[in-house]
């Protein structure tokens, strides 16, 4: 009752003095009451407010922490340019003797889960500055001028903890800037624009010789929603590209999560970080803890690689399901992913890592591919044999069944997005081109032409192994997962019958 009392009192409130408008009473004794009654409430709910945040109980503040670079890994490269720029900071004397203007602000642009935030706090330890974070999120709101309101009591805030804390400087991060900074478009949305408007004033308002001294730290993974305004030099000065760990960076990560973990010494920690290939740092950190959690289950006193291969599926795919099965499904999921890792085995010898019939997610079962190194350009050969891999688990249903099922929608979506980079990198018939001008018709077309030859393809080169289907389709159904080992002895055991 008392949640909804403000609620039931605004309501009643107007209904009685109407009412006794009717009977022939003066009200206005009454309304005049009502009104110091409330300015006198909210002023003292503005006090407690005010009280709060100088208590330190800003919901912007994060507590100072020691966490430093080197906790960080896998990403040497953003370190290193973060590093020296945040060196305008800590080094005063040597910029102001070149006459070196300070960075007023540093993009860290980058896929989700890659260590944007953990950077900015890093960050704010190396400087030895007050940290304060905030979601672009908080600042947005229906009535006009409120997020600008917010954004010049962050400053002001950042500026009055730096000065009591007895720092020099003060580190703002803001996160998913492209909420209160995305391009404007001339719309309606006076809002956005107002915020928009008032961290610009507010970033150059950041004077070199003002004291504390402000740096103001955005992540965002959509850098291209970004207004041109804040990109520009003299604002965001720097744009730092966190990407997602190469193999080295996957193993400095790994190590690190694994520090305070019980491992087992058979656990090859290299081999670990080429399974985990495109994991970003929160993933991998992911894989680590469920590895502990499932040795956990089991009652074990170290981490041992069957938990870390279980753990990485689980990231991937997601738990594993009770769905049950009938036989001829378990039969037609079988020579589905046996069709995948044939052709995967075709394209790229060495490549299969597993081949599992358990069902996770939403898939009753799956292969798990690994690269031989990392890649990053890709050809059009290339290409087209990630096509055949996907369409082969179809191909394959259709060589033993005579059609496909509802299973390949997935891998169709999957060829569908790899033809788009055929097309938008001139890889095609059509050659060099704007994709953008491309109608529906013309990319139903092209995407028909590509995926028709592909599919007859990948049935010619499946069909010639035939045998090796047959060969390993038992010990599939009986043992349901295959290691990458075990899957090419099958395969060799197969295409020498």
């Amino acid at each position: 009752m008392r949640k909804y009392g403000l609620e039931l009192l605004v309501g009643f409130v107007p209904v009685l003095l109407v009412f006794l408008l009717f009977l022939g009473v003066n009200v206005l004794p009454f309304v005049f009451l009502a009104v110091i009654g409330a300015a006198v409430f909210y002023s003292a709910k503005g006090r407690g407010k005010l009280a709060a945040l100088s208590n330190g109980k800003s919901r912007n503040e994060v507590k100072a922490s020691a966490f430093s670079f080197d906790q960080i890994g896998g990403q040497e490269r953003a370190k290193e340019e973060l590093v020296e720029a945040l060196d305008f900071l800590v080094k005063r004397d040597k910029i102001e003797k070149l006459g070196i203007r300070p960075l007023k602000g540093i993009l860290l642009a980058g896929p989700p889960g890659t260590g944007k935030t953990l950077l900015a706090k890093a960050a704010a330890h190396y400087t030895d500055s007050i940290y304060l974070a905030a979601s672009g999120s908080e600042f947005v709101e229906m009535y006009v001028g409120v997020g600008a309101g917010r954004i010049r009591d962050l400053f002001k805030e950042a500026r009055t903890k730096a000065k009591k804390a007895g720092k020099s400087s003060a580190v703002i991060f803001i996160d998913e800037i492209e909420v209160i900074g995305g391009k404007r478009d001339g719309g309606q949305h006076r809002e956005y624009d107002q915020t928009l408007n008032q961290l610009l004033t507010e970033m150059d308002g950041i004077h070199s010789g003002e004291s504390p001294r402000i740096l103001i730290i955005a992540a965002t993974n959509r850098k291209e929603m970004l207004d041109s305004a804040l990109l520009r030099p003299g604002r965001f000065d720097r744009h730092i590209g966190v990407d997602l760990p190469d193999k080295k960076g996957r193993l400095h990560i790994l190590n690190i999560h694994a520090a305070n973990k019980p491992i087992d010494e058979s656990v090859s920690m290299e081999r670990l970080a080429e399974q985990t290939y495109s994991f970003s740092g929160a993933q991998l950190e992911s894989v680590m803890n469920e590895a502990a959690i499932y040795a956990m289950r089991e009652d074990r006193d170290t981490v041992g690689e069957r938990h870390l291969n279980m753990a990485i599926d689980k990231v991937m795919l997601g738990e594993k399901t009770d769905k049950e099965t009938s036989k001829e499904e378990r039969e037609r999921v079988a020579l589905h992913e046996l069709g995948h890792a044939i052709m995967a085995e075709i394209v790229r010898p060495g490549s299969v890592s597993q081949v599992a019939l358990s069902p996770r997610g939403g898939a009753l079962g799956y292969v798990r591919h690994q690269p031989q190194q990392d890649q990053y350009l890709y050809t059009k050969q290339f290409l087209h044999g990630q096509i055949r891999i996907a369409l082969a688990g179809a191909a394959a249903e259709e060589i033993f069944y005579g059609e496909r099922s509802t299973g390949s929608r997935g891998d169709f979506d999957q060829a569908v997005n790899i033809v788009k980079t055929l097309v938008e990198s001139g890889l095609t018939s059509l050659g060099i081109l704007n994709a953008s001008m491309m109608t529906p018709e013309k990319w139903a077309a092209v995407t028909k032409e590509v995926l028709d030859e592909q599919m007859e393809a990948t049935k010619a080169l499946l069909e010639e192994r035939k045998s090796v289907f047959t060969s390993s389709l038992e010990t599939l159904l009986t043992e349901e997962n295959l290691d990458g080992e075990q899957f090419r002895t099958l395969m060799e055991r197969g295409s020498a019958a």
